[in-house]
């Protein structure tokens, strides 16, 4: 395996609890990861992150081992459902991290996050504070800003599930669109199906202690494994 994600032989262990997973996610590919409740979905992205080191294993990317590099240093952006802004900072500001953490931007730099701005829906928005904003334009920062970050892999960690049905789908679609059509590879947890039918190529579930190898997201909703139609019920079909 060379290209994309994989995660080979990883081992995940914290305060008694086990996650395993061995598998590859292709480059350019939007995967869900779902699963009932408290099985793992949060721990393995934390992993992917680098905030959580596996007790065995390797998370490697392009060929690259991640496995011993810091957090900061990996090619990975991540959304998560609080969006973390920084309150006091501007959507500008916000952004601006996206390029540069000191925020020293070239005229350049502030033309890029203007466009950005713009491919988001925020154009005349750059001088508000994230307080000032929607749950949905917060979520569109966000998004902003993992595009500026320009790294390959996006984790979402559910960004989008405080909003209403409508919205959380407009985000959804957006999501894919700006990140999605410049090359990154997503990987999203969720805990609603109907997130995964609508953008996902593949599904991983997550489910007695093991991150199971991506399946194509119809064929598995069609014909779910047990442990995920008994989490499920009847919102399969």
């Amino acid at each position: 395996m060379t290209d994309g994600l994989w995660l080979d032989g990883l081992r995940l262990e914290q305060d008694g609890f086990r996650l395993s997973a061995d598998l590859s996610l292709k480059p350019g590919q939007v995967t869900a990861v779902i699963g009932p409740s408290g099985e793992g979905k949060s721990t393995l992205l934390s992993a992917i992150a680098g905030f959580l080191a596996p007790v065995a294993g390797r998370v490697v990317w392009d060929g690259q081992d991640l496995t011993q590099i810091p957090p900061g240093s990996r090619p990975i952006s991540i959304l998560f459902q609080d969006h973390n802004l920084f309150p006091h900072l501007t959507v500008n500001q916000n952004l601006g991290l996206g390029l540069h953490a000191s925020l020293r931007l070239t005229q350049a730099d502030k033309a890029k996050v203007e466009r950005v701005l713009d491919r988001v829906g925020l154009a005349d928005l750059g001088d508000r504070r994230p307080g000032a904003l929607s749950g949905g334009q917060q979520s569109r920062v966000a998004l902003g800003r993992a595009l500026l970050a320009k790294r390959p892999l996006v984790l979402m960690d559910e960004p989008f599930a405080a909003l209403g049905p409508g919205l959380k789908a407009e985000m959804l679609d957006l999501a894919v669109e700006v990140l999605g059509s410049a090359g990154r590879t997503l990987v999203m947890v969720t805990h609603d199906p109907e997130d995964a039918r609508r953008i996902a190529d593949a599904v991983v579930v997550v489910a007695e202690g093991k991150a199971m190898p991506p399946v194509p997201t119809q064929a598995l909703l069609d014909d779910p494994p047990e442990a995920l139609r008994r989490y499920l019920g009847r919102e399969v079909g």
